[in-house]
């Protein structure tokens, strides 16, 4: 059973990426008129309008849009084919499912529970996966499904495996919340949907463990955090979002680490509401985020 949010019945959001080019505006909300649709909203940008990239993002909301959906889907094709531009369609009624992976730290889980319950992200959550069990009661306590697949040892592939076979067909994004595993770029490949970390402060410093000690004996004014998508370069993928906050001589590693989960909250929210929202496109190893 497919699962609509009734406010954004009838809306599509069509995503644009490629070469900038005289026309591409005029094609586009041409498309959109030819199929008796209205313009609910239009962002777009340039990074240089002779010869650079071109980025649009349009929300048009057409009355009886499933039935109408293949055929508009069919004439985007033939429309953008001689401008030689990437596009996607999407169903914005339609929650995008969203699987988490988490360890031990449990701030940034349960805040996208919470907000997920509170009706704040538009995404269904069919599974946590954890490598740990003590968060199990509080997920289910939320009615959402556990599973619990141990990771110890160098060799990760069995997990992985274990993983990938769960995540299979089932989700459309993953999101690690403090998921303290490295992954495989085999795992990356097989998983096949775009995977979003939270990292704490700005990449790539105070990498590994005790990232906020260290932080307090380097004496820093500002910390943060950082999500991004995972690549096989660890955590030098796309940056999705960031933010800091200001911090002093008298803040301790564990106020340091107490101000810093709640900038990782926020950021990985904001994070996963974009990307839901298809308000997040890839170029290179950057973002345009509208």
């Amino acid at each position: 059973m497919t699962v609509h949010n009734e406010a954004l019945r009838d809306h599509a959001c069509l995503i644009v990426h490629g070469p900038d080019q005289p026309g591409l505006v005029a094609a586009v909300t041409g498309l959109i008129t030819r199929h008796k649709a209205n313009i609910v909203s239009l962002d777009q940008y340039s990074d240089n309008p002779e010869g650079g990239a071109f980025f649009q993002r349009v929300v048009f909301h057409r009355p009886n849009l499933t039935a109408a959906f293949e055929e508009i889907e069919n004439d985007i094709a033939t429309t953008l084919e001689p401008y030689g531009m990437t596009w996607r369609l999407t169903d914005q009624s339609v929650p995008k499912r969203m699987a988490v992976l988490a360890s031990t730290s449990d701030h940034c889980l349960l805040d996208l529970l919470w907000r997920h319950r509170r009706g704040e992200l538009p995404v269904s959550i069919p599974m946590v996966i954890s490598n740990h069990t003590n968060m199990a009661e509080d997920v289910r306590s939320f009615g959402i499904p556990f599973f619990h697949v141990p990771s110890q040892g160098p060799d990760k592939s069995a997990a992985e495996a274990e993983i990938v076979k769960l995540l299979a067909g089932n989700v459309d994004f993953v999101v690690l919340a403090r998921y303290m595993q490295i992954l495989s770029e085999n795992f990356i490949d097989d998983v096949a949907v775009p995977v979003i970390n939270i990292h704490h402060s700005f990449l790539p410093a105070f990498i590994g463990a005790g990232p906020y000690r260290k932080a307090k004996e380097r004496g820093v004014k500002l910390i943060g955090a950082t999500s991004h998508y995972v690549t096989k370069d660890l955590d030098e993928g796309p940056i999705i979002e960031q933010d800091v906050v200001r911090v002093t001589h008298a803040d301790s590693a564990a106020d340091l680490q107490r101000r810093g989960a709640d900038v990782e909250r926020a950021v990985l929210s904001r994070a996963v509401l974009w990307h839901a929202q298809d308000r997040v496109i890839r170029h290179g190893n950057h973002t345009v985020v509208f």
